[in-house]
């Protein structure tokens, strides 16, 4: 249940940042960060996907930096940077595992098919590549809304909009597999 309660949080912490602010200084928010190290941390799932030791404690390090400055700053905007952190370190997952194989998506894939054959490790890496892609520009909107535009922009995008896109990636990428490899990848 932790996974499901942890996965939940995270999705709901811009709209959650967002209620937060309207009642409550930047600093008074921090408790919230402090629940999704601990979240991050404590989690000991082992799913595919997971963040696994250093990447866990890299995440938990950000989110407590990201605090940090929060305290001393009381910025709303620095607040704001978390999507930017998330999406950082997802990028740093899936580049991670470009470099040191099997990647993110490869190891999904093996959850369904564990003789995942040359084509179809090839195409796991394309798609690892796209996330990563996705991750970058995803992560410099998020930037752009933290900084630049309202609370309401930035609450729109990075609780909602955001979130859909990934949604769309997924399943057109999900659609595009079935048609070309059939329905066993």
């Amino acid at each position: 249940m932790l996974p499901v309660v942890r996965t939940l949080l995270f999705a709901a912490t811009p709209v959650a940042i967002y209620l937060a602010l309207a009642h409550f200084e930047p600093r008074q928010v921090i408790p919230l960060l402090l629940v999704l190290v601990g979240l991050r941390l404590l989690s000991g799932d082992k799913a595919a996907t997971a963040p696994r030791g250093a990447q866990r404690w890299l995440l938990a390090g950000a989110l407590l930096t990201l605090a940090a400055l929060v305290a001393i700053s009381n910025s709303e905007a620095v607040l704001r940077l978390y999507p930017v952190l998330v999406n950082l370190a997802m990028l740093a997952l899936f580049a991670h595992s470009l470099l040191h194989p099997p990647t993110v998506i490869e190891r999904i894939a093996r959850l369904r098919q564990p003789e995942l054959p040359p084509a179809g490790v090839a195409y796991t890496r394309k798609v690892t590549q796209l996330w990563c892609g996705f991750f970058i520009v995803n992560g410099a909107i998020a930037a752009y809304t933290a900084v630049l535009t309202s609370r309401e922009t930035w609450v729109w995008y990075n609780g909602g909009i955001a979130y859909a896109l990934m949604g769309l990636l997924f399943a057109g990428e999900w659609l595009y597999r079935r048609q070309h490899f059939g329905a066993s990848r």
